[in-house]
């Protein structure tokens, strides 16, 4: 037998093992009731972290019987199946012999809720689920509660009242607000620009043209034009994919969510229209899952398009986040859609080149699409004249804090935050005084009120330490600290990092300790800040010095 002959030989022994996976054997009824949650479903690598949530909405818990059950179905190791499932936090993997988590879990964004909602229910501490402007916030299974108190969170436990917008719900009309549907959507001319596109009414190179001439940007925080980047990942070689990142886990934004709560196909035509433009062939739409509200409108209103489609459409596939902050990251959330820990890719190559499934993707945040239609149907002038100070565009801000209008308010791009504060959000709540701000949410920094004259905008907050990001306000009055934001913020970052990176994993660590003492060692801050920016192979790692610098710089006293 030749060399080739033995190779080939070899390999096909090789594959007959890798199909039955070696160590412990399903267990005949966990098997069963894993198939029975499977169905038909297509066994791929990449829909793993969908069938573990199937898993976990059915029994409330990762069983070791369930998660073998699942590796030896999936023809995948132990190991990989383990690993996913214990990255992320909204999975509750528990191993032979322990006790499974109560029925109902409550998480909180403030931990401090007292222990008296019994033993059947568990009270865990949630350091966001994206409803900021409604604070305090809870969330009852999967149902959220905003303004929560006690009362109103025990109602909703006795209740079993734990699916989103449950009936009985105290606060229907904020969860559950009405929405564009998809017929409503096509009566006032809704995808007739997508039709336009692929029916050839319209020329590629004209529409990516005045998307450039908007000047518009990307919304998830970095910033990149939208037009270019369009342009780029069109010059790759096909096939090409299109990744959407509703992960929105930056503590304090939540308008992707508010937008997606109310008009669900404007960002779908306005994906259909770059994907149009891209050359793509996929679309994949990547939700966090404490949105349990918007997965069902997009479920449902998906559904509705594709039944009675305007147009020749893509596959469009609605992928479920698990609760990590990291998936925000762009290549994390590619990581996570491919069924994978969401671990950051070290770049280069960029995702516009090598991205989802090795494949050219064109990565965009809800909101940047949100506005493909308005820019192209009333031009790129109109877009790029709202600004003031010299700036381009709009901003949906994500408010909260210490003002008395808490929300998305809707502002020119360049707006200052005392503008903000005294036009959008009805001033400053009674017996607070202005005392600083977040600019661009956790990891934007941090000033003092009397920096409150800067532009917000892209670019205008570089030279402060600072970044507009998601344009996630967070408004500080008299009786706040920076400081004790710093380490809440740090606190986040510490939990929050996936911990493949030492710069990150041990800097945000030691930062938390250094800073809970009541006199800051600035220099060695600055040291390992300084170490953080320059290693740490994402933004997460990279920014999450920001606050804690920031309140050195611009509040001292406060840590002298």
């Amino acid at each position: 037998m030749n060399d080739r002959g033995s190779s080939a030989s070899s390999t096909a022994k090789r594959a007959r093992v890798r199909g039955t996976p070696k160590g412990r054997r399903a267990d005949p009824k966990a098997r069963e009731e894993v198939r029975a949650l499977l169905k038909d479903a297509p066994l791929r690598r990449d829909l793993l972290i969908e069938y573990l949530h199937r898993i976990q909405d059915r029994y409330g818990h990762l069983s070791a019987a369930h998660l073998v059950a699942l590796a030896e179905e999936m023809k995948l190791a132990m190991t990989e199946v383990y690993e996913v499932a214990t990255f992320y936090h909204h999975f509750d993997v528990i191993k032979d012999g322990e006790a499974p988590p109560p029925a109902i879990t409550v998480r909180v964004c403030d931990s401090k809720l007292p222990g008296i909602l019994g033993k059947d229910v568990r009270v865990l501490h949630a350091p966001c689920i994206g409803r900021c402007e409604s604070a305090p916030a809870a969330v009852v299974g999967q149902n959220p509660l905003p303004h929560a108190t006690v009362e109103k969170i025990a109602g909703l436990v006795k209740a079993k009242a734990v699916k989103h917008a449950a009936p009985g719900h105290p606060h229907m009309e904020i969860v559950n607000p009405a929405y564009v549907d998809y017929a409503a959507y096509r009566a006032k001319g809704g995808y007739e620009l997508a039709k336009a596109c692929v029916d050839g009414a319209k020329k590629r190179e004209e529409v990516i043209a005045v998307m450039e001439n908007s000047g518009l940007r990307g919304l998830g925080g970095a910033g990149f034009p939208a037009g270019r980047k369009w342009k780029s990942v069109a010059a790759e070689p096909a096939p090409r994919l299109l990744a959407i990142n509703i992960d929105e886990g930056e503590p304090g934004t939540f308008k992707d969510r508010w937008y997606l709560e109310r008009d669900p196909h404007r960002f779908i035509e306005g994906a259909l229209v770059a994907a149009w433009a891209v050359g793509i062939e996929e679309i994949y739409v990547y939700l966090r899952d404490e949105y349990h509200g918007c997965r069902a409108i997009l479920e449902k209103e998906i559904a509705a398009l594709q039944a009675d489609p305007p147009c020749r459409l893509p596959p469009i596939y609605l992928r479920r986040g698990a609760g990590a902050y990291i998936c925000g990251e762009e290549s994390a959330m590619i990581e996570s859609i491919e069924g994978k820990r969401g671990m950051p890719r070290l770049r280069p190559p960029y995702v516009a080149q090598v991205g989802l499934f090795n494949r050219p993707t064109l990565e965009h945040n809800m909101e940047t699409l949100h506005w493909v239609r308005e820019i192209l149907e009333k031009g790129a002038d109109w877009f790029a004249s709202q600004g003031r100070n010299g700036r381009k565009g709009l901003r949906s801000f994500s408010v909260s804090g210490r003002v008395k209008k808490p929300g998305v308010h809707l502002a020119p791009a360049g707006i200052t935050v005392k503008e903000l504060i005294a036009e959008y959000c009805g001033g400053m709540l009674e017996g607070h005084q202005f005392y600083g701000y977040l600019p661009g949410g956790a990891s934007g920094g941090i000033l003092p009120a009397a920096m409150g004259d800067i532009p917000l905008d892209f670019d205008t907050l570089n030279q402060y330490g600072c970044f507009i990001g998601s344009a996630a306000v967070v408004i500080l009055s008299d009786k706040d600290r920076a400081s004790a934001a710093a380490r809440n913020l740090t606190k986040f970052f510490s939990e929050e990092s996936c911990g493949q990176c030492t710069p990150c994993r041990v800097g945000t660590a030691k930062t938390l300790k250094l800073i809970e003492r009541s006199q800051w060692d600035q220099p060695l801050l600055r040291e390992l800040s300084q170490a953080m920016m320059d290693a740490s192979i994402c933004g997460l790692g990279q920014a999450a010095p920001n606050p804690v610098l920031s309140v050195m710089k611009y509040f001292p006293n406060e840590v002298a």
